[in-house]
């Protein structure tokens, strides 16, 4: 039995509170991370990992790391049950708005091995074989009971996954669906009838099959659907093989197999006093995109610089309600995203059903021809990888559209290698010297103009540690408007 203390707790050691363990110790905060399984997962769970999770790697300095060990994807395979219309290429389909521009292949276990050794080379460990079993508030911030010990901290974030027992411990209520069907996952050895390289999607009249390639000869991702009028809630892996074959796939053996129900829900907070929620302990939906562990990842990026902010003293504790203003609305979107395209795939209408036999056979072939090529392409890359996420950057406002100002720092080429300082800084493209900008005591960066971004020549852009613009300004109206915000 031992008596801790940290500045924060965090419980849960997936991808979102091994992310934000490495982000906080890198930044100087005081991190004990407690989980009640024995090591990183084994089993492959998440795939994808979208451009905007690519970045923050990048700027935690372990981009190349993640970046070599994924599988591209680098085309679409459509279908319809057993056919197949061909392999169509998508090339560079994120080209000028991302340095990863590919959709890269990266199962959820090689993401936390990568943090995990990561947060051991900053001096970080995880606390395995124990779970948080209490937690209470106290005057001085959180004590809670993990394992045999007792951790005293100033703030916990629950990262432990969609039955998270600090959500429950604090009675948020986590609000949403349960889609009625189950969808099985088999990561398949020696497998045949997939369109090698490329993301294979046959929706069929009444299931579908997404396939998506892994690390290995014939080692492939394959999802589909189970309605409960063809299951009696014992599926096994044997009795997916017959469905695969509907789809002329088939498979020597699996290194995983699972069944699940797809749940849609959000909670109702992400704040609670000294507790914060992250990745499914906040919100959790279908995989449709590759979007669960990409927003966990983010969750935990976008909050630690605040807690280090609060912990080493440059901001007050109001200063943390933002990360719930500004996580929560990504969130609820995605949700309410995701269930409506999860709606439309599972629902079982004659109408439905119908367009689906009707309509996809026509327009799969030609729509996945025509986006990689269209401006419509590249901004559906920029909204699947999550890089046009916006940010309201002034308290209370619903409605920021500004191109620039509460994103991520549009990439000119060359400018994210700076964000590696993780500092406030000032950045300029085009129009404006060195000796113009004010001087606010942050460093002040000066790149040639860039074009093909709305970045705009003779405009001062103040950014954040996390990689966000809070604002703009011209050089003599920047000490006005830059000063309060930092």
């Amino acid at each position: 039995m031992a008596d801790l203390t940290c500045d924060v707790l965090v419980a849960g050691a997936g991808p979102t509170g091994l992310m934000l363990a490495n982000w906080l110790v890198k930044l100087g905060v005081d991190v004990i991370v407690v989980d009640g399984k024995d090591g990183p997962t084994r089993e492959s769970r998440a795939l994808v990992v979208q451009a905007r999770s690519l970045e923050i790697y990048d700027q935690l300095g372990i981009g190349d790391v993640v970046l070599s060990a994924a599988q591209r994807a680098d085309a679409v395979a459509p279908g319809f049950l057993d056919r197949v219309y061909g392999r169509v290429p998508l090339g560079r389909i994120g080209h000028g708005v991302t340095p990863y521009p590919y959709i890269e292949i990266l199962e959820q276990s090689r993401n936390e091995e990568i943090l995990h050794e990561n947060l051991q080379k900053l001096g970080g460990c995880v606390r395995w074989e124990t779970p948080v079993t209490a937690v209470v508030q106290t005057d001085d911030g959180v004590e809670a009971k993990a394992g045999n010990d007792t951790i005293r901290a100033r703030f916990c974030v629950g990262c432990d996954g969609a039955n998270s027992a600090i959500r429950r411990a604090r009675r948020i209520d986590f609000e949403g669906v349960t889609n009625p069907h189950r969808f099985y996952v088999i990561d398949a050895l020696a497998t045949a009838g997939m369109v090698e390289g490329a993301i294979n999607v046959r929706p069929g009249t009444d299931d579908f099959l997404l396939g998506f390639p892994m690390r290995g000869r014939g080692a492939w991702r394959l999802i589909g659907l189970v309605r409960d009028s063809d299951s009696d809630g014992t599926l096994t892996e044997e009795d997916v093989r017959p469905r695969l074959r509907r789809f002329a796939v088939t498979y020597d053996q699996a290194r995983w197999f699972t069944t699940y129900k797809v749940h849609h829900r959000i909670a109702a907070q992400f704040r609670d006093g000294p507790f914060f929620l992250a990745g499914d302990a906040a919100h959790v939906h279908s995989p449709v995109g590759g979007q669960g562990m990409n927003t966990g990842l983010q969750d935990a990026h976008n909050l630690a610089f605040k807690l280090a902010d609060v912990v080493r003293g440059r901001r007050k504790d109001t200063w943390l309600d933002r990360y719930e203003a500004e996580r929560r609305p990504v969130a609820k979107r995605l949700v309410g995203t995701t269930d409506r395209i999860f709606g439309a795939i599972t629902a079982q209408s004659r109408v439905s059903r119908a367009l689906r036999r009707a309509i996809v056979p026509l327009a799969a072939p030609l729509g996945v021809r025509l986006v990689p090529s269209t401006r419509g392409g590249s901004r559906l890359f920029q909204y699947v990888s999550q890089i046009r996420i916006h940010y309201p950057m002034t308290p209370g406002a619903k409605s920021e559209r500004d191109p620039v100002v509460g994103r991520r720092l549009p990439w000119a080429g060359d400018n994210f290698a700076v964000l590696r300082s993780l500092q406030w800084q000032v950045h300029a493209y085009g129009g404006v010297t060195a000796t113009e900008a004010p001087d606010l005591g942050i460093p002040v960066h000066i790149f040639p103009a860039a074009p093909q971004t709305p970045l705009r020549p003779g405009h001062l852009y103040l950014v954040r540690p996390d990689g966000f613009v809070a604002a703009q300004a011209l050089p003599g109206d920047a000490t006005e408007a830059f000063g309060h915000l930092m």
